[in-house]
């Protein structure tokens, strides 16, 4: 299912004659915006001192959608994703997570709400290195109460955690009990997603979730994904080069080269 959304050609933020996009207000998003998982709205972004920016007129990501982010290096794909999330802040426009904008809220406040609401897979993982697995895998329900409650409703915290990672092919207690930095590459990428995945976040941005996995365990991360998008309404936004994986996802949002355009075919 394709849902089209208006773009936009990018301009310098500053110093430029071009139109530059409208401040956001509340009144400008519909109703129906405000229940989308993500709605943006005339979002522009650039990086100090650079020419490179992404501008997106406007997007809508519906709960139990599954996108695939794709584009050349360099073209913004992780920056997006932050963006999305609310780790970086738009210069201009407007970025919803289940209506709440994400530039109406304190530091700590988006700390919470994406505490919460979100779950990522960053490209480099960023695991706790002296925690275990299993340990890394529970933090996200440390600072999150809601995800907390949803995983122990599920049967009990560490156990959770465990079915998490055994649907991951990482069973074995002495490698969920194993320091982050004496795993492989490959189990802490799955290790990774399973910390995305617990307490079942409203919304998973995945940033290469599969890049260092053989295809059967690919699939055992993608699989996990779309079990939590039948029984809990996940939606997911993933940037991925893993062809099997994208022809599952309802449809692709294109990035230009850097200093182009954002489009959604």
């Amino acid at each position: 299912m394709y849902e089209q959304a208006q773009t936009a050609p990018e301009h310098d933020l500053e110093g430029s004659s071009a139109p530059r996009a409208a401040k956001v207000d509340a009144a400008s998003l519909t109703e129906s915006q405000f229940s989308h998982v993500l709605a943006v709205k005339n979002m522009r972004f650039a990086w100090p001192s650079s020419s490179f920016q992404i501008g997106i007129t406007d997007l809508n990501v519906k709960s139990d959608e599954h996108w695939l982010l794709e584009g050349p290096s360099g073209s913004g794909k992780s920056t997006l994703l932050q963006l999305l999330g609310g780790v970086l802040l738009a210069q201009r426009g407007d970025v919803r997570i289940l209506g709440q904008s994400w530039a109406a809220l304190s530091s700590a406040q988006r700390d919470l709400r994406r505490a919460d609401h979100v779950g990522f897979i960053f490209q480099q993982f960023n695991l706790v290195p002296y925690l275990s697995g299993l340990e890394n895998v529970i933090l996200p329900c440390r600072f999150s109460p809601s995800r907390r409650q949803a995983a122990e409703s599920s049967g009990g915290l560490k156990d959770e955690a465990r079915r998490l990672l055994a649907a991951l092919g990482l069973g074995a207690k002495e490698i969920q009990f194993r320091r982050a930095a004496r795993l492989s590459v490959g189990q802490q990428q799955r290790v990774a997603a399973a910390r995305a995945l617990i307490g079942k976040p409203a919304l998973v941005l995945a940033d290469e979730p599969t890049g260092n996995l053989d295809r059967k365990n690919s699939e055992h991360v993608f699989d996990l994904v779309r079990d939590l998008h039948l029984k809990a309404g996940l939606t997911s936004i993933i940037v991925t080069h893993d062809e099997e994986i994208a022809r599952m996802c309802d449809g692709v949002f294109r990035l230009a080269p850097a200093g182009e355009y954002f489009a959604h075919v």
